[in-house]
C-alpha cells in the first residue's frame, strides 16, 4: 500500500497530502528505503526511455554527437534547440516531420508555444516535431532504416524494433514479462516495478565507458537541457547534483543514480507535478548528495494566497 510522502500546507493547516512510493539503493543495489509498492510494476512513462536509447545503439543506431543521442532520451519542451535536432537527425536519414508517427502537439515551453501560436490558429500550429517525444520517434525511425525494418508501423509491438525494446528494457530490468501499455506518444510501454527500474538507473551510471548504456547515461548528463527544457526538473535536478543521471516519468513517476550506483525511483500515485521536486530534494538529501543552495531551491514550491507566500509544499518531515 502505498504512503503520504508530499503534503500541502496553508497558513499553518495540511490541505493536501501526495501518496506513493519510493525506494533507494545502496552501491550494491539493496534497498536502504522501500516505502510503498515498490516491487509492484508501474508504467514507467518516459523513464523508460534511456532504455529505449539503448536499445537503438545496440541495433546500429550512430549518432552525430551526445546531443543528438540525448534528445533521442528527451521528454523536451519544443524550443528551439529541441526541434533543430529532431529535424537534423530526420534530415540525416531522409525522413521528413509527417513520418513521425507521435501525435502533433503544441510546445511544452511556454515561451515555445506563444511563439507557434503568434498569427496562427492552434490547428495550424499543432506539430509532431513539437510533440515531446518527437527525438526518441525520429532516432526509432533512423533505426529502422538502419536494419530495412519497414517506417511505418513501428508503433506497434509486434514490430522488430518493439520486441528489441522489450527484449533490452527485461534485459537490463530483470522484470518479469507482462502485459504492455500504450505510452501517450502511442508506443508500447513495458511496465517495470520500481526496485528495478531504480537497478537500471544505477546500471547507466556504473556502466563501463563506450557501453550503450554508459553512452546514453553520459549524453543526458551532458545535455541535461536537451533531454527536458528551460527549468525543467530534470535540468535543475542534475544541475545541482553533479554525476546524476536522471529521468522524469508522466504522472508522478522520476528515477536516478548517482555514479557510485546509489539510485532511487518513485511515484506519486495522484501524478501531480507539484509534489515532484520536494520529494525528489528530500531522497537527494536522503542519500546524501552533498548539500548546495541549489538543492535548497529545488524543493520549497510556494503556496500562494493573494500574491503573497502563505505556505509550502513538502515532503512530510520524518518520511524519509
Amino acid at each position: 500500500m502505498s504512503v503520504e510522502l508530499v503534503e500541502v500546507v496553508r497558513s499553518g493547516f495540511r490541505e493536501c497530502v501526495h501518496r506513493g512510493s519510493v525506494v533507494i539503493l545502496d552501491p550494491d543495489g539493496e534497498p536502504t528505503v522501500q516505502l510503498g509498492e515498490v516491487h509492484l510494476p508501474i508504467f514507467p512513462r518516459s523513464t523508460n526511455k534511456p532504455m529505449q536509447a539503448i536499445t537503438l545503439l545496440r541495433n546500429g543506431f550512430d549518432p552525430v554527437d551526445d546531443a543528438e543521442l540525448a534528445i533521442a532520451t528527451a521528454s523536451h519542451f519544443g524550443e528551439p534547440e529541441h526541434v533543430a535536432l529532431v529535424q537534423r537527425l530526420l534530415d540525416r536519414f531522409g525522413f521528413t516531420e509527417d513520418q513521425l508517427a507521435c501525435p502533433p502537439d503544441l510546445p511544452s515551453s511556454e515561451a515555445a508555444r506563444a511563439e507557434a501560436l503568434a498569427g496562427r490558429d492552434r490547428d495550424k500550429a499543432v506539430r509532431r516535431i513539437y510533440m515531446n517525444c518527437s527525438g526518441k520517434h525520429a532516432a526509432m525511425l533512423a533505426t529502422c532504416a538502419i536494419n530495412d525494418w519497414p517506417t511505418t508501423g513501428y508503433l506497434d509491438a509486434a514490430h522488430p524494433l518493439q520486441r528489441a525494446v522489450a527484449a533490452t528494457i527485461a534485459d537490463i530490468t530483470g522484470e518479469p514479462e507482462t502485459d504492455l501499455g500504450i505510452d501517450g506518444c502511442g508506443l508500447p510501454i513495458v511496465p517495470v516495478s520500481l526496485v528495478n527500474l531504480a537497478r537500471a538507473y544505477a546500471i547507466f551510471a556504473t556502466s563501463a565507458p563506450g557501453t550503450p548504456e554508459r553512452r546514453v547515461a553520459d549524453a543526458m548528463r551532458s545535455h541535461p537541457r536537451v533531454i527536458s527544457g528551460t527549468d525543467g526538473s530534470d535540468l535543475l535536478t542534475m544541475q545541482a547534483t553533479p554525476g546524476l543521471v536522471c529521468k522524469i516519468g508522466a504522472d508522478g513517476v522520476h528515477a536516478g543514480a548517482l555514479p557510485d550506483g546509489r539510485a532511487f525511483a518513485y511515484k506519486i500515485d495522484d501524478g501531480h507535478d507539484r509534489a515532484r521536486m520536494p520529494l525528489t530534494q528530500a531522497i537527494l538529501q536522503r542519500m546524501g548528495v552533498a548539500w548546495t543552495d541549489a538543492h535548497a531551491e529545488l524543493g520549497t514550491p510556494a503556496v500562494l494566497g493573494g500574491g503573497a507566500r502563505v505556505g509550502i509544499i513538502r515532503a512530510i518531515p520524518g518520511v524519509l
